[in-house]
């Protein structure tokens, strides 16, 4: 049976039942009826005076009362977020995370106990050392240096020297290092060498099994060798210091021979610089015929200083004349007034005869034979201290020839291993551990920004 809508219906409600939002309750106060949510009690009847127009109509039904609150109510509450479940993209995160981190990390670990060989370390210790100059050679000023460069240089070439190919090739020669390293490569081909390597081949693979700490301010090197046997891993330290001894006494020989050649053409050099300087100076007497020119200058001024004597004498001669007589013509005054002017002319003559007297071959005069005489002294002198530096220099050198300068100093001799150090397994894994985890997290970051992005 149908039934009929009431008149007095909520205006809240449209057409087909359903309630409208809460902001067009206006436009039901404006058709004359009343639907304050007050007027709702909490059992979902009518309030008291609710329902009721204000021109006395019937009131609303309380169950369409309570309806419209309840759905008013829900609708101020957001629903509840859904239970997390796992999700195909979520299968697929775990699923690279053991491919591309738990099998491959397996895989090394079983490489790591299973067929990596275990290798022994020898260490030994080393460094270049020179003796120290004694007394006797410290007061010729410092020229035994020139025998010899610093240790810290002698470590450097040192240094280079056992990590080169000449070095590697030397050893392979006399212990067959190829043999001896490519023994487990059937086993371990990573840890080993290939049975076919060329010499570039066993050098790249030394650098791998031979490590070197050096320190460059006092010249200290720490050598550390591994083979698949303690005994080869001694043996090769062993012939390590061997060559490097053998180097280190072929660098001190040529420094001896550069030096001894170096003081031999020094002293040559001053040999031939010194007899230069006295052939110069023995064709200057020969020219001017003056073996001294200062001991002839000084016999000169002895003339000149016998003339300014006697001057002298000659003015208190005619002093003494002039107070005993008044005659001005007395010969005697005569006499000593010309005594006076003849000594003074030959002191005037014998001084310009230091200036303008020609005395060498060439026309020269006193000051120009004097200042060319004191030149090739000079150069005499000079030429006789490089000669005496030259044969100090020399002697040093004949010294130094004679004994090691520099050598070889091993403070910690090749060790014998007991046990196996390497490889060592657990860093390895912790490391291939590390750098998986962190490539597996960036790929999963990148994949997840793309997806967001999408």
């Amino acid at each position: 049976m149908k039934q009929e809508r009431p008149a007095n219906a909520d205006a809240n409600e449209r057409a087909d039942g359903k309630p409208l939002p809460e902001g067009n309750e206006s436009a039901s106060q404006g058709s004359g009826q009343q639907a304050h949510p007050a007027a709702v009690t909490a059992d979902g009847g009518p309030g008291k005076g609710a329902g009721q127009r204000k021109g006395g109509g019937a009131g609303r039904p309380k169950g369409q009362m309570g309806k419209q609150a309840k759905q008013a109510f829900q609708a101020r509450i957001k629903p509840a977020a859904k239970p997390a479940t796992l999700k195909p993209r979520h299968f697929g995160l775990f699923a690279s995370l053991g491919v591309v981190v738990l099998i491959p990390l397996f895989a090394i670990a079983f490489y790591m106990f299973v067929f990596a060989e275990d290798q022994y370390a020898s260490t030994t210790g080393f460094t270049v050392r020179q003796n120290e100059t004694g007394a006797a050679t410290d007061l010729l000023g410092g020229l035994s240096q020139i025998t010899g460069g610093g240790a810290a240089t002698d470590a450097d070439i040192l240094y280079e020297f056992i990590v080169s190919q000449q070095l590697v090739q030397r050893l392979n020669e006399e212990l067959d290092l190829v043999a001896h390293y490519a023994e487990p490569h059937g086993r371990d081909p990573f840890f080993s060498l290939a049975p076919d390597s060329t010499i570039e081949d066993l050098t790249d693979y030394w650098g791998r099994v031979v490590r070197i700490s050096f320190e460059s301010g006092s010249g200290l090197l720490e050598l550390r060798v591994l083979a698949f046997t303690p005994e080869m891993a001694q043996t090769l330290a062993l012939a390590i210091i061997e060559e490097s001894t053998a180097l280190v006494n072929e660098l001190n020989a040529n420094a001896r021979s550069d030096a001894m050649t170096f003081a031999e053409a020094d002293v040559a050099t001053a040999v031939d610089r010194l007899r230069a300087a006295r052939e110069a100076l023995t064709t200057f007497r020969t020219t001017t015929q003056i073996v001294d020119p200062e001991s002839d200058l000084q016999g000169r001024m002895g003339v000149l200083n016998n003339l300014q004597q006697q001057l002298a004498e000659a003015l208190i001669e005619y002093d003494l004349l002039t107070e005993n007589t008044s005659n001005p013509t007395d010969p005697r005054l005569l006499q000593a007034s010309r005594r006076i002017e003849v000594i003074q002319d030959r002191i005037q003559q014998e001084r310009e005869n230091f200036t303008l007297d020609d005395i060498g071959s060439a026309g020269e005069d006193y000051p120009t034979l004097m200042a060319e005489y004191e030149g090739l002294i000079v150069d005499r002198e000079f030429a006789e201290q490089s000669y005496t530096a030259a044969l100090t220099a020399l002697d040093v050198a004949r010294t130094n020839a004679v004994r090691q300068s520099r050598y070889l100093a091993v403070y910690i001799r090749p060790t014998l291993p007991e046990s196996a150090e390497f490889p060592r397994r657990w860093v390895t894994i912790g490391v291939a551990a590390l750098f998986l985890l962190l490539g597996w997290s960036i790929m999963a970051l990148v994949y997840y920004s793309i997806r967001d992005r999408q």
